[in-house]
């Protein structure tokens, strides 16, 4: 026979002596509502982080072809010294 363990006997006790919560009817719909509302939270803050991600790598390949830190070639041609 196995001695009684000091964790095993004090659930026993408060098991015994508390009578169980009551649980609201409700409960499941509004864990429903609020994991919707997380998820959709969630589903906007990462289509939001992709979209300034492709707006940013929009910007580097633009940059990168147009070169807009160079100065453009003059258009008209300087006057011939008469």
């Amino acid at each position: 026979m196995r001695l009684p363990d000091r964790k095993e006997t004090e659930v026993r006790r408060l098991l015994e002596s508390a009578p169980p919560a009551a649980v609201p009817t409700d409960l499941a719909g509004r864990a429903l509502v609020r994991g919707m509302r997380i998820a959709h939270r969630r589903r906007t803050v990462a289509l939001l982080l992709w979209g300034f991600f492709a707006v940013a790598v929009a910007v580097a390949v633009w940059a990168a072809v147009a070169e807009p830190w160079m100065v453009r070639p003059a258009v008209t041609t300087p006057p011939l010294g008469w």
